[in-house]
This record gives C-alpha cells, sequence and structure tokens, in this order.
C-alpha cells in the first residue's frame, strides 16, 4: 500500500507597498497566508511551507534598519504562536520562515517546523549568506546559521529544511540526506535573471542525488520601490528521481497541492545505492580550509 502524503506550497504576491509602515506590511502578509493556509488545508494538504520571509517584502534587497522590527523570538514571538494555533485547527505540519532574534544583535534567516498538533519541534537557520551589489544585502541583516542540518520528525514523516541560497551548496542537501530527510523544503525568494537557469537544475538534481523529495517555494511578481527583479514564482515538487511533479504559476499567487508517494524513496534508493557507496574518506578536501 503506497504512503501518499499529500503536500502544498504557498507562493505570495506583497500584497502591500514596501514604503507601507512596517507593522502594516506585516499584519496584511500574515492575514494572506492564513487564508492561503486555509485554501490549501482545504484541497487535503497535510503538510504546507511558506517562502522565504514571507510576512514581508523581501527587504533585503536594501540597507535599512527600520527592517530590524520584522524580528521576533522562535518559537516564543506571536508569529510562531500564531502559526501553532493555525497548525492545529487544520491538523497540518508548517513550516514557517521567520525573521529570528536570538539576542539582540543576532539575527538570523530562519524556518521554524510545527506538528500538526501545534507542537514545535524545532527550527533551521540559513546557512548560506548572499552579499550581491545590488540587491541581496543579507549579511547586513543575518548571521550564518549555526544549528547544522537538522530533520524533524513530524505527522507526515522526516522534514528537512534548505532555504534560498542554501540550495546552491550541495553538501547541505547531502547532510538533510544523511539525517534521514524524506522531503526536504527550500523557501525561496530569488530573481530572474542571475539564478533563474538553476532553478529546475538544482533542487531536481539534490532530489536525485539523494533520493528525497523537494518542495522548491519562490516569491513571485515586482517589489517596489526596489525592482530588484523579478520574483518569478514557478514553485514546485519534484521527486526522488528528480522529476517536477507539481508546479505553480510564475507572476500570481498561488497554492500548489501535489500527492507525493513516499514509498518511491525506497524504491529508488533500492536502485541507486549512492548512500551505500559513498566514499567519506575520500571527501576531506570538501572541508579543507
Amino acid at each position: 500500500m503506497s504512503r501518499i502524503v499529500r503536500a502544498g506550497l504557498i507562493q505570495a504576491l506583497l500584497c502591500e507597498p514596501a514604503t507601507s509602515p512596517v507593522d502594516k506590511i506585516k499584519r496584511a502578509m500574515i492575514d494572506k497566508h492564513i487564508a492561503l493556509i486555509d485554501d490549501a488545508a482545504k484541497k487535503g494538504a497535510e503538510v504546507v511551507c511558506l517562502q522565504e520571509l514571507f510576512y514581508g517584502p523581501y527587504f533585503c534587497a536594501e540597507q535599512n534598519k527600520k527592517w530590524y522590527s520584522l524580528v521576533e523570538r522562535v518559537p516564543d514571538g506571536p508569529t510562531i504562536e500564531l502559526m501553532r494555533d493555525v497548525a492545529k485547527q487544520h491538523g497540518i505540519v508548517l513550516v514557517v520562515p521567520i525573521y529570528e532574534e536570538e539576542i539582540t544583535g543576532l539575527y538570523y534567516n530562519t524556518a521554524a517546523v510545527i506538528d500538526a498538533d501545534g507542537s514545535y519541534l524545532g527550527k533551521f537557520r540559513k546557512m548560506h549568506l548572499p552579499q550581491v551589489d545590488p540587491g541581496f544585502w543579507e549579511k547586513f541583516y543575518f548571521r550564518p546559521g549555526n544549528l547544522g542540518y537538522p530533520v524533524f520528525n513530524t505527522k507526515i514523516g522526516r522534514v528537512g529544511v534548505y532555504i534560498c541560497y542554501d540550495r546552491h551548496f550541495p553538501e547541505g542537501a547531502r547532510c538533510l540526506g544523511l539525517n534521514g530527510a524524506e522531503i526536504v523544503f527550500n523557501p525561496s525568494a530569488t530573481v530572474a535573471g542571475l539564478s533563474e537557469y538553476l532553478w529546475k537544475l538544482e533542487q531536481p538534481a539534490h532530489a536525485a542525488a539523494n533520493g528525497y523529495f523537494v518542495g522548491a517555494i519562490n516569491r513571485p511578481g515586482w517589489e517596489e520601490p526596489w525592482r530588484i527583479g523579478e520574483f518569478y514564482g514557478t514553485s514546485y515538487f519534484c521527486d526522488p528521481r528528480g522529476k517536477i511533479v507539481a508546479e505553480g504559476s510564475r507572476d500570481t499567487d498561488d497554492v500548489v497541492v501535489a500527492d507525493l508517494d513516499f514509498d518511491l524513496i525506497r524504491e529508488v534508493r533500492n536502485t541507486w545505492q549512492f548512500y551505500r557507496d559513498r566514499r567519506p574518506e575520500t571527501y576531506g578536501a570538501i572541508t579543507a580550509p
């Protein structure tokens, strides 16, 4: 009997101009995402992941200290508390990207994982940070992650998280597989031009190399006033063979839902013994200074 998991991805246009008061933007985006989560739940989704920094614009497009007001403690901040209630209400697993404050001056690009009963399971902190001019000033806002590559036991299975720029690094994708991930979510905010040609190349390759499902989420639309590029949506799921099995729109809000057969993971791994045939004793150069 197949082990089918109905999974969902949410991509959403910014619903308030980035020039609006920060609190107004945050409230509007949270309300919008709660409605989209409701929609996913009505479609039968058992696990849902939101886009990177979901409750605001991609504010790393500029260097402005006003965006520090978006930081919250995890899991004790109000947004994660709210999302725990939402997860429990619908009986779904939620992956919630958030701007985390550990202590004053220590901030991370984080994703919290909440189980279907509303319990907080843990968090992943984005490990790799871009610094590209113009438009990607992440080292102005975040420290590199320091929690490694955790995988969380949820109602639907073992869930891992990688965030946006992390996807360019196969080492962490392999670590998530070694830690037992059955599905890895990658919430992103990525624009056309610089890396769009990699969007459907790297993550299917991670899925195939590691024998797990990937849910890749990207926000859509242009964000004013920066216009650093078009966030091109096209959120998708791919299976452990690297095949894209569901895909969202390019330039609109979308709730992408797919039925994923987790039994396929074992079938693929029995065919391609990439874990068995590893040679870690030969990989020292990967971690050498």
